[in-house]
């Protein structure tokens, strides 16, 4: 079920709040919402200044959204293995993204190009899986990556594996997300 347009103010604010309770900095007021009860599987991606500083997320909802952003804000905040742990001085230059995803759906197709095919660059996000590796883009990433090539190509770097590898493993599932940004005016509590 989708969330409300003006769901960010609750959920803008949770992300933050749960780094700031980990660095003791102030914390913003949080809202309260019946929703943040609901199952449901979100992303939260952090930037410092336009560039990446932190993205973890879920594919399946298993918990209250409450609790998935939370645990998510703490996990790119301290956790993301490609960054050092944020700390107290950068915390106020963060801004925060918060994606909560539909349901993932098999795509079917019959060759790399009919797959490509039916991707809907800035609408759709893709989870690829071949074998033991794995690996996702939010519909955002479209913005760096906006043809159909571009995207699975880098994806399939992401999993680790060749940006030409295809093969009868490959699965594709395809998913929307609703998402929430502080702009830079808004990041401070």
């Amino acid at each position: 079920m989708p969330l409300p347009d003006d769901a960010g103010q609750i959920l803008l604010p949770l992300a933050r709040s749960a780094i700031a309770g980990r660095l003791k900095q102030p914390a913003p007021n949080v809202g309260e919402a019946g929703w943040l009860d609901d199952e449901a599987a979100s992303f939260v991606t952090l930037t410092i200044a336009g560039r990446l500083r932190g993205c973890i997320g879920t594919l399946i909802a298993y918990r209250a959204l409450r609790d998935d952003v939370t645990a998510n804000a703490v996990a790119a905040a301290f956790r993301d293995p490609r960054f050092a742990a944020l700390s107290a001085a950068e915390y106020p230059g963060i801004e925060v993204e918060v994606s909560v995803l539909s349901v993932p759906e098999p795509m079917a197709f019959s060759s790399r190009a009919d797959a490509l095919a039916q991707l809907r660059p800035g609408i759709d996000g893709l989870i690829l899986t071949s074998g033991r590796h794995r690996a996702t883009f939010l519909p955002q990433v479209w913005e760096q990556l906006g043809a159909p090539d571009d995207f699975v190509r880098a994806l399939l770097r992401k999993a680790g594996l060749s940006p030409d590898h295809w093969g009868d493993d490959i699965e594709l599932e395809r998913y929307q997300v609703q998402a929430w940004a502080e702009r830079a005016s808004d990041s401070r509590p």
